[in-house]
């Protein structure tokens, strides 16, 4: 039985007098919290997304300006953060040669970052980098979901910075992958039937307006589908689960010279049809004093 969510919405968590979840409109957000104070969090909402199909017209006037609001990461303690790398063409090093399993790793939950929220350069690192990404957020649990049914467990879609620290990138991946601050995550969720064909968007990464990635969704190597239905083969995925399906090519530690983000950098990823996430860097040492 698949599940249809509802209207096309933009779902946003956020923190104004506390950290709440609301719908955005183009007049601001609408408190959905106060609507259906039952759930205490976006996380605990996300299988019950119809309701917003329930709400009245009066229900429907903005509550908060964006500029009143601080944007969270969509989802601040998902169960689950998985990874997939090597996952677009022109970063794989076989060229177009699709690896025998997705290589995935994992990120961890504290390790995330809001939509204009500062992402924090490690004093102890001379190779912080950006992977602009598509982030997709499961809508409904599941064990062995079949591929051609993997879609209709997608809640939504959000833009994420996936920071990484390449000098401690060593056997794997996870040591680059975790510091505090590192990983932009927004700045909404956009429902999955806003998005017909997520496998056809255009995704870009600029640093300081300079435009660094450019791909579409396209270009990846496993499909959305295919890495839902071969993740819950070994691991249960539950609502709110986050997977991360790839970085496009153009990455600063294969540029010559290297590029990487330094305090003071602005870095964005705007993936069509979703929004754009934009993130200014700061030292974590400077933030610590």
């Amino acid at each position: 039985m698949f599940v249809v969510f509802f209207t096309a919405a933009t779902i946003i968590w956020f923190s104004y007098d506390k950290n709440k979840y609301g719908l955005a409109t183009a007049d601001g957000v609408i408190d959905l919290q106060a609507r259906f104070p039952q759930y205490g969090s976006l996380l605990e909402f996300i299988p019950h997304l119809h309701l917003v199909d329930t709400l009245p017209p009066s229900a429907k006037q903005a509550n908060y300006s964006f500029d009143e609001i601080a944007f969270l990461p969509v989802i601040t303690e998902p169960k689950k953060i998985i990874c997939a790398g090597v996952n677009y063409r022109d970063k794989n090093a076989a060229g177009d040669e699709k690896p025998s399993n997705p290589v995935l790793f994992i990120r961890f939950a504290d390790s995330q970052t809001g939509h204009l929220a500062p992402l924090l350069k490690p004093e102890r690192s001379n190779e912080f980098d950006y992977e602009g990404e598509m982030a997709l957020v499961m809508g409904r649990g599941g064990r062995n979901i079949p591929e051609q049914e993997a879609l209709h467990y997608v809640a939504g879609y959000s833009c994420y910075m996936d920071g990484s620290v390449r000098d401690w990138q060593h056997a794997c991946f996870t040591g680059g992958k975790n510091w505090p601050a590192t990983g932009g995550f927004g700045p909404w969720l956009v429902t999955a039937d806003a998005i017909p064909d997520p496998q056809n968007l255009n995704i870009t990464t600029r640093l300081n307006g300079q435009t660094v990635q450019q791909d579409n969704t396209g270009s990846m190597l496993y499909s959305i589908a295919e890495l839902i239905a071969y993740i819950s083969t070994f691991s249960a995925l539950s609502p709110g689960d986050v997977i991360l399906t790839g970085t496009p090519g153009g990455i600063g530690k294969k540029r010559t010279p290297p590029l990487f983000m330094q305090p003071g950098d602005r870095v964005e990823v705007e993936i069509e049809q979703i929004g754009c996430l934009m993130n200014t860097v700061y030292s974590d040492a400077a933030l610590a004093r």
